[in-house]
């Protein structure tokens, strides 16, 4: 049976529903702020997602096939405008390189983004750039291109849920991710390219969220988006409680063993705010820090990449323009923003096991992260708030 969905392609599905415990659909446990579990102190977006930022664009395709396939793919189109044409500021940063990010030097030399980004699983990156590929040459303007810098980024979600060795992501399922990206509410959870993730021993995911932040005289957006299947030997930390330790719970190893102390984390960042690619790169190394609020050690075996770019028109660099802008928030006003960006990375990480369900596979079943527990260990903590 094959289930191919962005919300999930099916026939079958209510068959599925019914008649394969491996699809486990159960209602997801809640955002993690609407649980009492508040993140820093700045203002989140209305949506508190990465689509908070103008223009932003999320799309994905969870790929679900018998009980053996858990994978799919995520796009983030920074615009609805064609970035080969109209290219944005772009930054990555690198936490530790044991990854498959494509398109990394092109981005790091030239300092802009001119094509989506897909987040996927590690063996689908170049089916997944490929199909991109495709998409990108047959639109209006591509008539003569020669040249194209895909930049998709993935996890490693082999080990446990997905037999990764087939590479199920197909064109149909990249191209679906693409034509049906859209603004409003982002799916999180076991969707996308996090269908077949785990972090900190739990069920990971899709995870999103946002700041509004002053720089300067200005108020601006910084939103984030995590594909989380990272944790290591490390614990789960939760707003400063050690939550992995308190339930005897420690990284993927008692999961995958012969996987190790491993694991990977995806982080996108976009703002609205004018930033030249050296205050993206700055931006984006922030992350690291909301990343190492919840446990993370960054281990050798990870493939730990942020990548960050501004939708802000006065940024935008025309292909072939003999002259780009300058404009640039200023050094002394970046700190509100680099607060943002922990913040939200924080959060979404959060958003991406609170959001997650469990899932079973190739003879493995990964539990969501106990919702009830880890509340009680919170409240008893102190560190609970009121729902938002």
């Amino acid at each position: 049976m094959e289930v191919t969905i962005s919300g999930y392609r099916c026939a079958l599905l209510a068959l599925l529903l019914s008649a394969c415990p491996m699809l486990d659909m159960h209602a997801q446990a809640g955002r993690a702020r609407s649980l009492g579990i508040i993140t820093g102190t700045l203002p989140v977006g209305p949506l508190n997602g990465i689509t908070d930022v103008p223009g932003v664009l999320v799309g994905q395709t969870t790929v679900v096939i018998g009980d053996s396939v858990r994978t799919g793919v995520t796009a983030i189109l920074p615009s609805s405008q064609n970035l080969f044409l109209e290219r944005m500021p772009a930054a990555i940063h690198v936490g530790n390189g044991f990854g498959k990010l494509l398109g990394v030097t092109q981005v790091m030399e030239l300092g802009e983004l001119e094509t989506p980004i897909l987040l996927t699983c590690t063996l689908c990156v170049w089916r997944a750039a490929d199909a991109m590929v495709t998409w990108m040459l047959e639109q209006p303007g591509m008539e003569r291109v020669r040249s194209i810098n895909p930049v998709v980024g993935e996890t490693n979600d082999g080990y446990v849920l997905n037999a990764i060795r087939s590479r199920l992501v197909s064109e149909a399922d990249v191209r679906h991710a693409l034509t049906t990206a859209a603004a409003g509410a982002v799916a999180e959870g076991s969707v996308g390219a996090g269908t077949g993730t785990i972090a900190f021993g739990w069920k990971g995911g899709i995870g999103t969220s946002s700041r509004v932040v002053k720089a300067g005289d200005s108020t601006w957006t910084v939103g984030v988006l995590v594909q989380s299947n990272f944790g290591g030997a490390a614990e789960l930390t939760i707003v400063g409680v050690p939550v992995g330790r308190i339930l005897g719970k420690s990284g993927l190893s008692s999961l995958a063993p012969a996987k190790g102390p491993l694991g990977s984390i995806m982080v996108v960042v976009a703002t609205d705010a004018p930033l030249s690619d050296r205050n993206l790169e700055r931006l984006a190394s922030r992350a690291m820090l909301g990343i190492g609020r919840t446990g993370s050690s960054v281990d050798n075996g990870s493939g730990d990449y942020v990548i960050a770019f501004s939708t802000n028109a006065s940024v935008r660099r025309p292909r072939g323009a003999a002259r780009i802008s300058q404009a640039d928030v200023g050094n002394d006003a970046m700190g509100g923003l680099f607060d943002g960006v922990a913040e939200a990375t924080e959060e979404a990480i959060y958003n991406s096991l609170f959001m997650a369900t469990t899932q079973a596979a190739n003879g493995h079943t990964v539990s969501a992260l106990p919702v009830p527990e880890v509340l009680g260990i919170l409240r008893s903590r102190g560190a609970l708030g009121n729902p938002q």
